[in-house]
């Protein structure tokens, strides 16, 4: 049999009950990046339920390393992990479920006073109110407030009180009513080099192709930062090459990506990795 850490064993556990997990290191936070992994050289490209492209053994990225395959978990490719691990962390969203983190008293007064009851959590400066339903995963939707559902990890600390309800409007409307600020004018990254010229049809087509990758952004419901990724790749995969992208073109797409609560850092680093995906 293979000898059990504590946090092994509280993964194991959770395996069992359907939630996803994976170790948290010494920081608190998920295993660093290997160097084949490191800034999306790998690809990275996990879905919202934590299976990916990648095929690195170890537990390297973060909420999509999350798993219930016990086998996995206790392998000796995560063996290292889980000697130096601090912690237990696990994706809300791969379980169907959306933690709202509510980190002072303040804001779990506003909880108490504004949404339904439901299972919850303490933590160590306030609470954890987990519901059944996922949606996208946007920090800072009010003074201490932080959503955990796709693509997000939470910090597991215990099966908490309470009998978990569905999630309410009142939570997914946060993200609706109070977008992260658009920064205007503030596109840092280089439209890809080329002919200037759209070779496929007529610029109605470059058009048509960032109109959709638009619409595809502001309709998304969930999975925000993958459906930005892929909607940069969709792009670039057509006319990343030809040149006819420009500045004006990339700043609609980020300003759609911005209103739907991506940071402008966010939106670099899916233009980068997008581009370095397809060589452009």
């Amino acid at each position: 049999m293979i000898h059990a850490t504590g946090c092994l064993r509280t993964a194991l556990w959770l395996a069992e009950l359907g939630l996803p997990a994976l170790p948290l290191s010494r920081a608190k936070r998920p295993v660093a990046n290997c160097p084949a992994c490191k800034n999306g050289a790998c690809g990275d490209r996990p879905n919202m339920l934590g299976a990916g492209s990648c095929a690195c053994p170890a537990p390297c990225h973060g909420w999509a390393a999350a798993t219930t395959d016990v086998e996995v978990l206790a392998s000796p490719a995560w063996a290292r992990a889980w000697r130096h691990a601090d912690g237990v962390a696990y994706h809300p969203g791969g379980a169907g479920y959306t933690v709202l983190d509510l980190d002072h008293a303040d804001a779990v007064e506003w909880a108490r006073q504004t949404l339904p009851a439901t299972k919850t959590v303490a933590t160590t400066r306030g609470e954890h109110w987990i519901y059944r339903g996922t949606m996208s995963s946007p920090n800072g939707v009010r003074d201490g407030v932080d959503i955990k559902s796709c693509m997000a990890y939470a910090r597991w600390r215990g099966p908490g009180t309470g009998t978990m309800t569905a999630l309410p409007d009142t939570i997914r409307a946060l993200v609706v009513k109070d977008p992260a600020p658009v920064r205007t004018g503030a596109v840092t990254v280089p439209a890809p080099a080329g002919g200037g010229e759209c070779p496929h049809r007529s610029p109605a087509y470059l058009e048509r192709g960032i109109a959709m990758a638009e619409q595809r952004i502001t309709e998304a419901s969930d999975a925000i930062h993958r459906t930005v990724y892929c909607a940069f790749l969709a792009v670039l995969s057509v006319h990343g090459r030809c040149g006819c992208i420009t500045d004006a073109h990339i700043g609609r797409l980020f300003t759609a990506a911005q209103a739907k609560g991506e940071s402008l850092r966010h939106c670099e680093t899916a233009w980068a990795n997008a581009r370095t995906k397809l060589g452009v």
